[in-house]
């Protein structure tokens, strides 16, 4: 309490003293003359007073000033664009890794491919009828067209190379690619080289993975290359120039053709695993924006670096810079006669928004339709309306509120009548039943006893707590104990009926609404029940939970019954939620969820849970405060 006491003087005190700063500084500024003679004039002569004398100087300065922060701003702009593109890229890149990477795992796991790689072939025309009988690696490349080539390498002393597929030679075993792809299991990226018939060197980005052959001592390395025409189409977007490497490696894709097999700019920092840098280079005497950044490839630990340049973006931004000089000479001349006609449209709109305001404080809220423009002003103004719009509807909302109370109330009133109207003299109906119990006992016949007595406790819990608001937990389950013990008399072994209550919840201890389970387990035997012929179980369980912060009692009522369809379980939560009274069908869960929300109010639920042939429960949510005595 102390603490708070303190807290409170301590904010009294940081409010006063900036009272007191601001009360200073508005003393000294109204001290000024010339706040004096603003202070009589109207709205339109302080606009015109203002416009005439800083017309000038300030837009010498200002001029000055936005010239040297549109410089900043266009540098930002330039650079932002440029990361936009990079990050565009780096998208592009890994939605093109990834599908490669599902594609290999495809290959590598192909029951096909397996076997094939792992044949021990009598012959080189079997193996190579055998690898042309597989067209897997063809229907690939194909289809997608991100792919240049895919290349499968094994050492397998029986193959034979033929179309895809290629034997291992002491070339290849001596590339650092394919020592790597066999000495590990992992997958890895590749730029690498290769030339054509004219000696031309070409750039390729290429996946490297090794093909896990299960019981044999062969190696197979599966290289899918992919497109350099593809990834032109898709990367290049014509006014930056892209570069691609594979971590330390020579630039393996480029939109400049000549920047093949170059490296990176020297400020690319490959001890970072996430390195990202943007700024300015220096490239080819030309002054470039550059951002770079490292991409993680999927499942690897390869990464790709992209560095993205903008030749252009300097030469961009000093056309801007004079054409915008240009513009604040302009600027000197103009204002000075634009000054009558804004102040003259500007009084009038204030006038209007004047007059409306008052209207409304004096809860006129007939406003005018229409209020042009897209200014504050005009924000001001549908503010305004919206405003009153808020104000309207939520009068609307609480007359609704009261129908909608009352409208309950005479439905409660309604169904107490009912019950009220279905009551008998509770003493004539005990000693009827006290008699023909007794005859029973006296005739032999015990179960018809045992019946009636047990349905003498039900009859009589029944009109005990007609007209009452609540009993407690324990004598309520009592009652669905007492009418399971009926209905196992009339089914026999068919059902089986169990009570599970935790410890922590004491019975005694909770008030809850009579007859509100007892419908909810007769319901479980008329819609789940009856059609099974045996191994019937009904669970009711009792429990406290605390799901969202709130402690909750849970009454889970549960069968293994014949349950339902999704759409019969949707309409019937709308039937419970909304449902018209006068038809019987649902009528008891629909009274149970509706006593339930007038006695416990909105903190209460009732919800169903039901699949085809496995059954349905029925779970009521009350909040434990609520019912504590």
């Amino acid at each position: 309490m102390r603490k708070n006491v303190k807290i409170k003087h301590a904010g009294l005190y940081r409010k006063r003293r900036k009272y007191k700063q601001e009360s200073s500084a508005i003393h000294m500024f109204k001290r000024l003359r010339f706040t004096r003679i603003f202070s009589k004039a109207r709205i339109r002569q302080q606009l015109f007073l203002v416009y005439t004398a800083v017309v000038v100087v300030p837009v010498v300065l200002i001029g000055a000033f936005l010239l040297l922060n549109n410089y900043r701003m266009m540098v930002n702009y330039h650079e932002d664009l440029l990361e936009a593109d990079n990050r565009r890229v780096k998208n592009i890149l890994f939605e093109i890794t990834t599908q490669i990477y599902n594609l290999s795992e495809s290959i590598s796991f192909d029951r096909n491919i397996q076997s094939l790689l792992t044949t021990q072939f009598t012959a080189p025309s079997t193996c190579t009828l055998a690898v042309s009988q597989n067209v897997l690696l063809d229907n690939y490349m194909n289809a997608y067209t991100e792919i240049r080539k895919i290349d499968v390498y094994t050492d397998n002393p029986t193959f034979v190379g033929v179309k895809q597929f290629h034997p291992v030679n002491e070339e290849i075993e001596k590339k650092a690619w394919y020592q790597k792809a066999v000495s590990q299991s992992g997958i890895f990226w590749e730029g690498m080289s290769w030339y054509d018939e004219y000696g031309n060197e070409y750039w390729e980005l290429c996946m490297v993975r090794k093909i896990p052959l299960i019981n044999s001592p062969c190696h197979a390395v599966l290289v899918i290359h992919v497109s350099d025409d593809y990834l032109r189409m898709r990367l290049d977007s014509g006014d930056y120039l892209s570069e691609i490497s594979v971590d330390e490696g020579p630039v393996c894709y480029s939109s400049d053709r000549m920047k093949y097999g170059m490296r990176q700019p020297d400020v690319v920092d490959y001890e970072q695993p996430y390195f990202q840098r943007k700024g300015r280079i220096r490239q080819d005497g030309v002054e470039c924006f550059v951002n770079i950044s490292a991409l993680h490839t999927y499942q690897s630990d390869s990464r790709l670096y992209i560095c993205t340049l903008d030749a252009n973006g300097y030469r961009n931004i000093r056309n801007i810079l004079l054409l915008c000089g240009a513009v604040l000479l302009l600027a000197l001349t103009i204002p000075l006669i634009m000054i009558h006609f804004f102040t003259a449209y500007f009084v009038e709109r204030v006038g209007v928004l004047r007059k409306e305001m008052h209207k409304a404080s004096n809860q006129d809220y007939e406003l005018i339709p229409i209020f042009q423009g897209n200014d504050e002003l005009s924000e001001a103004f549908a503010d305004l309306k919206v405003m009153v719009k808020n104000i309207k509807e939520q009068e609307a909302k609480v007359y609704e509120a009261q129908i909608k109370e009352q409208a309950l109330l005479i439905n409660q009133q309604e169904m107490e009548f009912k019950m009220l109207a279905s009551q008998i003299n509770p003493h004539f109906l005990y000693n009827t039943l006290e008699t023909i119990r007794m005859k029973a006992f006296t005739a032999g016949d015990r179960e018809v006893a045992t019946a009636v007595k047990l349905l003498g406790k039900s009859m009589r819990y029944v009109l005990e707590n007609v007209g009452t608001s609540f009993t407690t937990l324990e004598k309520e389950l009592d009652h669905v104990d007492v009418y399971m013990m009926i209905q196992q008399l009339r089914f026999g072994d068919r059902i089986r009926y169990e009570r599970k209550v935790e410890e922590e919840p004491a019975l005694s201890d909770y008030q809850i609404l009579p007859l509100l389970l007892q419908p909810v387990v007769e319901n479980a035997i008329v819609h789940g029940m009856e059609e099974k012929e045996e191994g019937g179980l009904i669970t009711l369980s009792v429990y406290t939970r605390a799901p969202d912060g709130t402690k909750l009692l849970f009454i889970d009522v549960e069968d293994n019954g014949c349950g339902m369809t999704e759409d019969v379980l949707e309409k019937l939560r709308r039937d419970i939620a909304d449902r018209d009274i006068s038809r019987s069908k649902s009528i008891g869960l629909y009274n149970i969820n509706q006593r339930m929300k007038l006695h416990y109010g909105d903190g209460c639920r009732l919800q169903i849970y039901a699949k085809p042939q496995a059954g349905t429960t029925v779970r009521l949510m009350i909040p434990t405060e609520l019912m504590k005595w």
